[in-house]
Parts: C-alpha cells; structure tokens; sequence
C-alpha cells in the first residue's frame, strides 16, 4: 500500500512572487557594486594609475560576465533543471545521479566549495558597508582612518544576525522583498545620476573593450583581474540554489530589472571614476570606495545605513541557504546527522544550531583576522569559481538525460567550462592573499563529505544481512511465550540496511540473543530519501502475519523525518483495514484508546575488533563512527524526543572475521 501526500512548489508569476525573488534570491549578488570597481581599481594601483580605456574596459568585462554566467548560464538554462521546483547543485544531482555514482565528485566538490566560500559572503559585505561611515564628516572627524572601531561595528551586527536566527525569518522576511526592490532602485538611480553626465561610458557594452583590456598593458594584473572582476557573478549559484523559494518564472521575470540597476551603478561608478580621478582632493582618501563616493554628501549616511540593510539581508539570505544546503547533504547522506529546529511556519524555514555556530565563528575570525574589506576581497571568489565549474559538469548530464544533442550538451560544457576555467586560474592568486581560507574550510567539509560517503559505500559492500522470513516462526513464538516478560506492545527498529526483506543481522540478534524481546508487534522501519523534494509516502509488508510490520517511509530530502508521527498514522491506517490487532488499553488517560505504546530500539553500532578489513577501509569507518558520536542523537533525527527510546551496543561486523583460536597449554609434569 502506498499513500502519496507529494506537494507541487512550482510558484507561478505574481507581483508577490517577483518581490520575494528580491529578497531571498538576489541578495549576494545585489551587493557586488559595494566592492567590485574598488576591488578592480585598488588591485590596479588606485585612481592615479587607471586610464579612461582600463575603467570602460573593467565595466566591459562585469556586464558580459554577468551576461554569460549569470544570465545564460544560469536564467536561461540551469532554472530549466528544477527538481520539483527545487534547484541547487544537490537538487541537480539528484535529477542525473542514475547516469553514474561518479557524479556524487562533482556534486560533493561543488558543494563543500558553495559552503566554505559563502561563509565569507557576511564579512566582506557588512565590512564594506560600515566602512562608508568614513565618508561622514561627523564619523571621520571622530574616528578618522581607525579600523577597530569598524572591526568592533561588524562583529556586533554579526553576532546579532547569527544570533536571531535560532528564531526563524517568516516575519523578518517578508519585509526582505521591498527592502530589497528599494535598494536596487537605489543602485539604479545613483548609478543613473553620475553616468547622465557622461554617457560615453555606455561603450562599455561593447565587448570590444573587454577583450581589449584583458591584453593591455595598463591592465597591470592580466588575466588575474578577471578575479575581481568575478565577483560581480558569485551571487549566481546562489540565485539556482533558491530557485525553490519562489520558482523560475518570478526568477526570470525580475532579474532583467535587477541587471539593469546593477549596470547601471556600475556604469555610473565608472562615470565617477573618470571625472574624479585627477582630483586632488579624491586621491588623498585612503581606502577609497567609489561607491559611496558617487554618492551626494547629503544621503552619504542614508546610503551607509541601506547597503548596511542590504549586506545583512545577502548575509542572512546566504545563511538560509547553508541551512537548506546541509540539510540536503545529511538527507543524501553526504554529512553526518545534524539537530534541525524548524522555528518558522514552514519546512522551509529552518535552523541548525551546529552550522549557525560555525558560520558565525568564521565569520567573526575572518573580521578580526582580515580587518579590511580589501583584504577579504582577495580571498573572496575562488572557491565559488569550483561550484560554479561542477555545476557545469552535471548540466551536461542533465542536458543529455533530457535528449539534447550530444553535440548540444558537449558544447555548451565547452563553453561555460572553458570560461569558468579562466575565471578559476584568474583566481588562483588568491589563495596565498587569504583564499586558502575558503579552500581549507571546503577542504575540511570535503573531507568530512568523503568519510561519510565512503563509510556508506563500505558498509554497503560488505554488511550482514539476513532473510527477515526465515525468522517469522521465532518471533511468533516468542510473541507467544508468557514465560518471557514483554517488553513493550510495539518494538519499533529504525532498519538503515533494509534490502528488500532482508535487514541487519544486529538486529534479529538483539530481539532474539542479546536480551529476547517479546510484543505483540514487531516493526522494521527504513527511511529512503527521494528524489523528489517533498514526497511523503510509505509501502507496508506483513509477511501474511499480523505481528510484523515492515514499513518503507518514502520522504523527500526536504521533508522533516517525524517517525513517531508517521508510524501512528500508520497504525490507524492498518487497524481500519483491519489488518493490524486492535490493542486495547486498560490503563489510559485516553478512555478506550486501542493503540498500544512504543519502544524505539536503536543499534548503537561499535566496530567489531574482529573485523577484517583493508587499513584504510579500518580508519575510514573508525573516523565516521567517532564523528557519529559527535553528531545528533537519531532520536532528535527521527523525531523521537518525545517517544520511548532505547539504545543497544552491538558489535558492527563488516566483511570477514578474523579467525582466533587459542592453543591449551599443557601442565608441566
């Protein structure tokens, strides 16, 4: 029997839609314009040292950057590989995975990759907000050039962002939207007003330019400036990551909008550039930003308190997803289990207190470690360019899954790989100015990623399993034998190996040998995580008995896994169809209550010394067992907080065993 409660989150084309769209998915990549031209301007030797052709030609380089990766890649293409309605590079893993278990590298790389390079995302943004406040006469002329009063700023909205979260975002974030609609209008109207009065910068739409700049020697890093100039596109994997948040057709329908605002800030900052650059006055500003430096000096502070605003929503937005994205992983069994608090309306809405920590942690050590803006943005962008090139990988398989042309597909994987691989070399001189941060934390979940997966696949090669029909007639004996004390009505076992019928050895040993228990129903329940985001469905084998259950719950890797709450729906379910035994009980605060209680039996698995396995195959599965202990209890996973748990030691036997034995001494005479 199968029970189907599958949920359809294709959001259609609303006013609301396209506003939430601004304020969930256009976060990251809506504040760029903070630090992108000052990042390219800086790395060049400041404003003295940058000719009218470089400023055109970097404008150049960000809008067909934003046209090919940003636009094409992911509007036009990667929005049509939705997973029902959800995207994200484990979404799209998840569609192609049948095409070879390969495709989990990519899918793991990309997204140990997404998660490391984001956690920068908060610092870099909140920073170079709060430094505006230098362009404040009242704040410079009490502060000046000191940076550990901008240090102590950014910690502080830090912590209070982190901190809220454990709150959850349904109220906050529905005021994200017009916040967010705002600020891009803001972007749109400052960069309109400097660049209405040079409107020769508008060449910069000529591609002519860009490739012009990238082998003139006034580019005095080459190539390496597309690293900075990369920047201005990070938000895009974020963009395919949210598309369940509100669908690809509110996506598509704004993000012409936020394009041109966005172009058009950064066509008015290269406006700015070219009138202020022999200034005097302009190049004696230490750490110049021309963002806020366009600015009129009568809205500096408005313009400082906004792009505050919007760092913490792309901050809070980015935190979101890190939510969602290991949320993913552990439901793929790509991480080990974390506690998930659901504090919002919705599933959506979650939070998870260990990687909160996390991300606030190394947000706040990269603040105190980098202090300035200019410095987190050269570590800032590689590892993004490492999803974004797996992201391209699975596209291909998904292009072909879906009957494109082979030559199609290898096409368009040339294309965007070839310029993701430039971009990817451009950014590697990152790594020794503070982009070997974001690569050893993607290392480190990689690592952690490899383990899991790895020990799985371990296990899965060489486990126990044993015919649970063969063990039918024990259990209905010992069901019946009163000489036995029961242990419970209903003896539920969480089955993670359940094959068919077939289940772990270590269980039938702990109802049978470790300590016999006896009920009056056996259950075997195994969790299996869909393709599919939100399936809620469940098939049921009784082995023609009516004291074993053995249930197969079918829940999408976005759907909470809440047990207890299934089971006792499916108890009603079989006693209506009457194949289930009412189990009436005397002793109830519920009068005539025909449901029996529950005990929870979960293994606690120990790896057995007697295993014999290769060395590496030993430390894999001794690591993943160690970093399980460390991890969240299943009953908090299976939503068991509130049920009778019980756990057992039994000894994890994979593979062979080593044989022992011993030889008899003999008594001297």
């Amino acid at each position: 029997m199968i029970e189907k409660s599958k949920v359809s989150h294709h959001q259609k084309l609303t006013a609301a839609g396209l506003l939430v769209a601004m304020g969930v998915v256009y976060g990251d990549i809506g504040t760029s314009p903070l630090y992108v031209m000052k990042a390219i301007v800086g790395d060049n030797g400041g404003l003295q040292n940058v000719s009218e052709n470089f400023i055109i030609g970097a404008v150049s380089l960000i809008f067909w950057t934003l046209t090919i990766l940003t636009t094409i890649k992911y509007v036009v293409i990667a929005l049509n590989a939705d997973n029902h309605g959800e995207g994200g590079i484990f979404s799209l893993y998840t569609l192609v995975r049948k095409k070879g278990k390969y495709l989990i590298i990519p899918a793991m790389i990309g997204g140990a990759a997404l998660l490391a390079d984001g956690v920068l995302t908060p610092a870099v943004t909140v920073t170079t907000a709060i430094e505006g406040l230098r362009g404040i006469p009242v704040f410079f002329d009490r502060f000046g050039s000191d940076q550990n009063i901008i240090v102590m700023i950014t910690l502080v909205i830090i912590l209070i962002l982190f901190s809220v979260q454990r709150f959850g975002t349904d109220a906050v974030g529905k005021a994200f939207g017009p916040i967010m609609f705002a600020w891009f209008t803001f972007l749109g109207v400052m960069g309109l007003i400097n660049f209405g009065q040079d409107w020769t910068v508008l060449r910069a739409l000529n591609p002519y330019y860009a490739i012009h700049l990238l082998l003139s020697p006034e580019n005095k890093l080459g190539i390496f400036v597309l690293g900075n100039v990369f920047l201005a596109t990070t938000g895009a994997e974020a963009l395919y990551s949210d598309l369940g948040h509100v669908g690809k057709h509110n996506i598509r329908a704004s993000w012409p909008y936020i394009k041109v605002c966005l172009i058009l800030n950064y066509l008015g900052q290269a406006a700015w550039i070219l009138s202020a650059k022999n200034d005097p006055s302009v190049l004696a500003i230490e750490n110049l930003n021309p963002f806020f430096q366009m600015m009129p000096k009568s809205i500096m502070l408005i313009g400082v308190v906004f792009a505050t605003v919007a760092a913490v929503i792309a901050s809070q937005a980015l935190i979101s997803g890190s939510f969602t994205l290991v949320s993913e992983a552990i439901k793929l069994k790509l991480l080990p289990r974390l506690k998930i608090i659901y504090p919002g309306a919705n599933i959506g809405q979650m939070y998870i207190p260990a990687v909160n920590m996390m991300l606030w942690i190394v947000c706040s050590l990269i603040v105190i470690t980098f202090r300035t803006s200019t410095h987190m943005e050269a570590a800032y962008g590689l590892s993004i360019t490492v999803t974004m090139l797996m992201t391209t990988i699975l596209l291909m398989f998904y292009l072909l899954q879906k009957g494109a042309p082979k030559w199609v597909a290898y096409l368009v994987t040339l294309f965007f790989g070839s310029i993701e691989s430039i971009f990817f070399v451009s950014s590697i001189a990152k790594f020794f100015h503070g982009g070997y941060v974001a690569v050893g934390i993607a290392l480190l979940i990689l690592a952690v990623m490899t383990i899991w997966e790895w020990g799985n696949i371990i296990k899965e090669k060489t486990s126990d399993t044993v015919p649970l029909k063969q063990y039918v007639e024990q259990l209905r004996m010992l069901k019946d034998d009163t000489s036995v004390p029961k242990s419970q009505t209903n003896v539920v076992f969480m089955t993670p190996d359940t094959i068919g019928d077939e289940i772990g050895r270590q269980i039938i040993y702990s109802i049978l040998d470790k300590q016999p228990k006896r009920a009056n129903v056996y259950w075997f329940v195994n969790v299996e995580v869909t393709d599919e985001p939100f399936t809620k469905e469940y098939s049921v084998d009784m082995m023609g008995t009516d004291f074993i259950v053995q249930v197969q719950l079918y829940l999408g890797f976005h759907v909470a896994q809440e047990v207890n709450v299934y089971i006792r729906q499916i108890v009603y379910d079989l006693m209506k169809e009457g194949r289930l035994p009412k189990q009436p009980q005397k002793y109830s605060l519920t009068p005539g209550r025909e449901v029996g209680d529950f005990q929870f039996i979960i293994i606690r698995e120990e790896l057995s010394k007697v295993t014999e396995l290769k060395k590496w195959d030993r430390q894999i599965m001794q690591l993943k067992l160690a970093i399980k202990k460390r991890t969240t209890t299943p009953e908090n996973w299976f939503g068991l907080e509130y049920s009778e748990v019980k756990y057992e030691s039994v000894p994890l036997i994979i593979g062979d065993t080593r044989k022992t034995r011993l030889r008899e001494r003999k008594a001297l005479s």
